[in-house]
């Protein structure tokens, strides 16, 4: 029940909060007097509970409402509503899904070219075109092979290689095609040593001349030019070898006419020297065109 009012005279009018204001009775129609203000309190509290059924109602209504926007623009932007409820098996694949970019670019695998055997270059007349002589081969006025100093002679050219060696190293020169042959002499102290290489037009006839040298096949001693003689019928240490289209050969004596012994060292490591700078220089011939070769 209502609390009735606390008006002054006459009857009280009640107050309707779901009436509208024009609806109303006066308060107080036979005259003045206070208006009921507890039916007013309640009717406001009435009006304020009402308008916020209102406004929660209406927020529901604004969540669903948003919601189909949203669902209407997600069908819109993938096709039928069918697509859309497509099982993940049914979805393209990953590799069908374009890339966010370009694939980098690839390459085919390359590889350096091997480098040039130095060897190549010095195997044949056709690809030995370097400048050739004594003096290319054996520059200079001396040679130092480790501690030791060889001063240098005299150096002889010939294209009659029989007319420069001895034994039965004339027959096989003439017999593999020697084309032409380099000496030069070296001398140390009462030694002297006579390098010779025999040219040829192949690695193969240069080898083969190599391994038909026997104990008897000599080079002549090269002499003059302060140089006296010497493997004039004494007896003297002589070596065999080839590389490439050349094969050298060397010969060791005393220039006082002394044999050499096996217990002469000194003159078996200066032979053996003289042959390794004679073997270092025809290589680096080599290397020396194959690098010219590399670098066109």
């Amino acid at each position: 029940m209502r609390p009735m009012s606390y008006g002054q005279g006459g009857p009280q009018s009640q107050w309707d909060p779901w009436k509208p204001h024009s609806q109303q009775q006066p308060w107080n129609s036979g005259g003045t007097g206070t208006p009921d203000w507890a039916a007013l309190a309640e009717a406001s509290e009435a009006r304020n509970k009402r308008r916020r059924l209102l406004f929660i109602g209406g927020g529901a209504l604004a969540t669903v409402a948003i919601g189909a926007a949203v669902a209407v623009a997600v069908v819109s932007a993938n096709g039928d509503s069918e697509a859309s409820n497509r099982p993940a098996s049914q979805l393209p694949a990953t590799a069908d899904i374009p890339a966010e970019s370009p694939a980098a670019p690839s390459f085919a695998p390359t590889s350096a070219p091997p480098p040039l055997d130095p060897k190549d270059f010095v195997a044949s007349a056709k690809k030995d075109k370097a400048p050739l002589s004594p003096q290319t081969l054996f520059p200079g006025t001396q040679l130092t092979m480790g501690e030791t100093v060889y001063k240098k002679g005299p150096t002889a050219d010939t294209r009659n290689c029989t007319s420069a060696v001895q034994g039965t190293l004339s027959k096989i020169l003439d017999a593999n095609d020697c084309t032409r042959l380099i000496r030069v002499t070296y001398t140390k102290d009462n030694m002297a040593v006579t390098v010779g290489v025999a040219v040829f037009d192949t690695e193969a006839r240069a080898t083969k001349a190599k391994t038909q040298a026997d104990d008897k096949s000599f080079v002549r001693a090269l002499t003059g030019g302060g140089v006296k003689s010497f493997c004039d019928g004494a007896f003297c240490r002589s070596t065999t070898n080839s590389y490439g289209r050349y094969a050298y050969f060397t010969i060791t004596g005393f220039t006082n006419g002394k044999d050499v012994t096996e217990k002469d060292t000194a003159a078996f490591s200066t032979g053996d020297d003289l042959a390794e700078f004679t073997f270092r220089q025809i290589r680096r011939r080599g290397e020396a065109q194959a690098s010219a070769a590399a670098n066109e």
